[in-house]
């Protein structure tokens, strides 16, 4: 059992443990989206593969939104260096978070406005799940007491982190009660059910056979 993107348990048939997660109602800020062309027009895409789940968020978004589904181009976090080799780019976490999107002179998405622009509904990215969770009856009260033990801690994780990572403690603050949401309820799992749904389908219409995707098993968890 763990914190699993909800893609790989999804692929691999897990079991949801508890309704712990993480999850944004609207702009999430640390998952964009940049493109040096305009969006209808972008035909190969630079991601982070360490986000399997964001990755699979972004081809719905070009294709629902913007009729494309580009080439997946795998390459590390580098929005430069990535938008250099591919129409647009993929950039989630901290090189996501430190990028001011007022800044950029590109089309830039958050895909977490994205989704609930197209669907109305939250978008989880993780979930605590795994197998035989039938014989955990206590885990999720655990789970639970944890979360509320750090919403409770918030103040100090927000400087600890803003301090580790070189970010302001405003735009911490801003990402860990704003933009980020850690309850599975039934919204939540309404858009969790339309993300895999459009996941089947995505993948029914134009499935991941590009030579430079096929190496993408070890990917992690936003």
């Amino acid at each position: 059992m763990g914190l699993v993107p909800v893609i790989e348990m999804y692929r691999h048939g897990l079991e949801i443990v508890s309704d712990v997660c993480i999850a944004c109602r609207g702009d999430v800020r640390s998952i964009y989206l940049i493109a040096r062309r305009p969006l209808e027009e972008v035909r190969t895409l630079a991601v982070d593969l360490g986000s399997r789940t964001s990755v699979q968020l972004a081809r719905i978004i070009l294709w629902k939104r913007y009729g494309v589904r580009p080439e997946l181009i795998p390459m590390e976090p580098d929005l430069t260096r990535m938008l250099e080799e591919a129409d647009a780019a993929l950039v989630i976490g901290d090189p996501a978070l430190a990028i001011d999107p007022s800044e950029v002179d590109l089309p830039c998405l958050d895909l977490g406005r994205e989704w609930a622009e197209l669907t109305g509904l939250p978008m989880v990215f993780a979930v605590w799940a795994g197998r035989g969770v039938a014989a955990w009856p206590e885990l999720a009260g655990i789970l639970e007491a944890s979360r509320q033990y750090g919403l409770g801690e918030l103040d100090a994780i927000i400087k600890t982190e803003a301090e580790r990572r070189g970010f302001g403690e405003e735009l911490v603050h801003q990402y860990l009660t704003r933009n980020v949401w850690f309850h599975l309820g039934p919204e939540e799992q309404q858009g969790l059910a339309q993300y895999l749904s459009l996941v089947r389908e995505l993948d029914a219409a134009a499935p991941l056979t590009e030579a430079r995707v096929q190496n993408d098993d070890a990917a992690g968890s936003r």
